[in-house]
Order: C-alpha cells, then structure tokens, then sequence
C-alpha cells in the first residue's frame, strides 16, 4: 500500500474515530472532558449526571435547582419567590437583574467566581434593586454595597435567622445560658402502640433458619431501640414485593419508618447521589479533608447507625470523625463541646445538655405529623451550613445568646479551633441593628 493511499485512509478513518471517542467520552467519568469548568462544592458529587440540570441540547432547565431545593424554600418562607419579580409593580427591577430565575445569579462550572457558600453569586446582587437603602435607613448609611450577606444580617433566600423581631426578643440573653439543655429525639413508642407492637427478646426474632448471621449481631438486635418498639428482622429485611428475605437492607428499608430522616438525608451531600440515582457518596469523592483509611466508605443509612445496635451515639460523634479530618473536625474532642457531651454520655450530666458533632450539624427539629408536633433529626447536615447563621435559631440559643453566637459564628479563627475561646471581635453591623431596635422601644416607650 503507498504512502499516499494509506493517508487517505487515515484522513478517512479519522471522523469515525473522533466519533467514538465522543460517544465514548460522555458516558461516565470521561464526561469530565466536555465540561466548560468543576463544578461547586454543592454540585460536584451529581456533576455527571448532567440531565439533572440540562436538557438534551444542554441548555440549563428553568425548574432544575427547584427540583431539588424547593421545599427548603417553603420551609424558610422563601423571602424573594419568584412571584414576587412576576408583579408588574417590580417591572423595573426584573428589567436590571431578573431574579424569576435561579441562574441569573447563580452560574455552575465558575469555580473563580463560586463563594463559600458553594454557590456562585455576584457581591453587588443587593445594590442593583436596594441601591437606595441608606435613604429609608439612616443606620445604613456609609456601608459598602457588597457588606450585605457578610454578617449575616442578610439572606437572599431565607432571613428567618436574623429577624429583627428575633433579635429584639432575645436581645438582653447572656452570653453562656443558665442550664442549658437541647430538645429530646422522640423515640417511635406511637408507631409501636399503633401498630399493637411489643418490645421483642432475642428468642422472639423471626430471621429464617436459612439466613446466616452471627450470635453477636442477633443480640445486637436484641438491646436496640428497634427491639424495644417490637421491630423484628423481617420488618427491615423482607423483600418489598414477597416474603423472601433480604441479606443486605437499603435506604427504602429505613425510609418505611425513618420517611423524614430518609428525605433529608437525600437532600444532604451525604445522600445527593443517591438521591440522583447514583453509586453512594465515599469521601474520596469529597473536596473537605478526609481520613485516607475512609475513602472506601460508601455512605448510607448503616454507615453511621451499624446495621443492628444503631447505636445514636455512635453516630453522633465516632461516626464523624471517622471520615472528617479537617480542622473543625480534629479540634471537637479538645473543646468545651465534647467535655459536656462526656460527661453526659458517663452519667455525669442530665440528658440534652452535651453537645456533640449532630446537635449542631443535624439538629433537632419540631415537624407535624398527622396534626401532632414531634422531634426529629434533620439529616441534612448542610441546610444549617448554608449561611451558618441558619444554626442559631435551632442550635446555638438553646445554650447561648444571640449577640455571642453571631460572633461566635462570625470568626473564622473560633471555627477552625471548634470554638475553643471567646469571639475575638463584636459584629459591628449587628450594633447597627440593636441601635435601631433601641431606638424604636424608646419612641414606643414615650
């Protein structure tokens, strides 16, 4: 064969080979290549499931970022929903920055321009409708336009933390609180009574004879919360459409009980991939600093809670810092934090008052269940993290007051020691609002 024709050949061959290379390329981890940059923190773990957020001809979908943090919205009482820039009254601003849609701040693939909330979003977001605020507000007069969200006076989304009423009702609170002490999980004892359950003993477990497990799992079982409110093996390993049994449970198997723990653990970066039909997270897939011997882990419901004692204690603290080795992380056990959550788990101290790595970062909340207010544990670690304000109403008074955890939160040297020390400065801003406060009591007063 000459020279020449085996390079029409190769010229030939080229276009096919370039095709399968393409088609290769976007399946899987070599999609990595098409993409215009990484993506954000928040998004990186999903980032190659890109139908999440794109169409078919890759343009981005209007209702992607709703299909995912919608109800975190409604829950905070979204303070800019979209239906507020539809009123033609706001025609005007819509025209300067339209905010009836999510990326007109918020762009993927920009690492350059993405904060340290995991999102990218402009510093002058603010001044392009409220650029006359120091007008209608004396006391913000001489403030930059770009100083807005770093206090944490302001969120675009979500200002439930900082209402000014909120910090007007809690505005003379101590620094450090007198007995302090933090709301109780409810244990399941209603599902139990509703469904005719009795605590169970180890001869009562209904595990097949053909189903090969050990002794000591089986007694596991038998000291565990679920043994306490008649939960047998059957009921978290029979097979969803027969009575066949199941080796290894899953997600759903917890979710049939656990619905509100199961839902947020799915909106969380524990569970996002799961929650797109992905393989589960390990932290070798995660940007904070992870312990090498973990990165194998893949993250599940068990992965914390063991597969029979769900030990909560466990969970609460080992089960962090088994994966997490940043400094936050590796600062907890010398901290004022883990000296009380000791000696409570010792017996030295009244149940609620410590304070572990899940009372900050999975906090109890109040939800209503069939018109009653119960306890649970949010399992999106990330919805009190994103700003860390968000922690106050639900954690941080419980022990301390307002004015102290503002700053506690604000310095970036007390978040890397685990809060090991006092606030080094006073918010100043914050004074800004209590000086308005003050003066409204005082014109109320006369």
């Amino acid at each position: 064969m000459n020279r020449k024709k085996l390079q029409w050949i190769l010229a030939a061959l080229t276009p096919l080979w370039l095709t399968f290379h393409f088609l290769a390329s976007i399946d899987g981890e070599k999609r990595h290549a098409f993409m215009p940059d990484q993506a954000s923190h928040g998004h990186h773990q999903i980032e190659l499931q890109c139908s999440v957020c794109h169409t078919e001809n890759m343009g981005v979908k209007h209702d992607a970022c709703a299909s995912c943090h919608q109800e975190e919205l409604d829950r905070v009482a979204d303070s800019h929903p979209i239906t507020k820039f539809l009123d033609p009254r706001n025609a005007d601003r819509v025209a300067i920055l339209d905010a009836r849609k999510c990326v007109s701040c918020h762009v993927e693939h920009q690492p350059d321009q993405t904060d340290s909330m995991g999102v990218t979003l402009p510093t002058d977001y603010c001044y392009f409708c409220h650029q006359d605020v120091a007008e209608e507000r004396p006391t913000h007069l001489g403030l930059p336009f770009d100083s807005c969200s770093t206090s944490g006076c302001h969120n675009f989304h979500d200002n439930t933390a900082l209402y000014e009423d909120f910090l007007e009702k809690h505005l003379d609170e101590p620094a450090f609180k007198l007995d302090p002490q933090l709301p109780q999980r409810q244990i399941y004892r209603n599902w139990a009574e509703q469904n005719g359950r009795q605590p169970l003993a180890l001869a009562e477990r209904d595990a097949p004879s053909t189903a090969s497990y050990s002794q000591d799992i089986a007694f596991e079982w038998s000291t565990s919360s679920h043994a306490q409110a008649g939960v047998n093996c059957m009921d978290c390993h029979q097979a969803a459409d027969s009575n066949a049994w199941v080796e290894k449970t899953n997600l759903a198997s917890c979710q049939s009980c656990h619905d509100y723990e199961a839902e947020t653990f799915l909106q969380s970066r524990h569970g996002m991939r799961l929650a797109q039909g992905l393989s589960p997270m390990t932290p070798a897939q995660a940007r904070l600093p992870m312990h090498a011997g973990a990165a194998h882990k893949e993250l599940s419901c068990t992965s914390c809670h063991s597969d029979h004692s769900f030990d909560t204690q466990f969970a609460a603290v080992d089960a962090c810092v088994a994966c997490h080795d940043d400094s936050h992380t590796r600062a907890y056990k010398d901290s004022k934090h883990f000296q009380l959550w000791m000696a409570e788990a010792q017996g030295k101290a009244a149940s609620g008052t410590g304070v572990s790595c899940a009372t900050c970062h999975l906090p109890r909340m109040e939800v209503t269940e069939f018109g009653e207010a119960v306890t649970k544990v949010l399992h999106n670690q990330n919805d009190v993290l994103r700003p860390n304000e968000k922690m106050i109403r639900p954690v941080c008074i419980q022990c301390h007051g307002v004015g102290f955890s503002i700053d506690a939160l604000a310095d970036p040297h007390l978040l890397d020691n685990n809060f090991q020390g006092l606030p080094s400065a006073h918010v100043e801003s914050i004074e800004m609002v209590i000086e308005k406060l003050n003066r409204v009591a005082a014109e109320r007063a006369k």
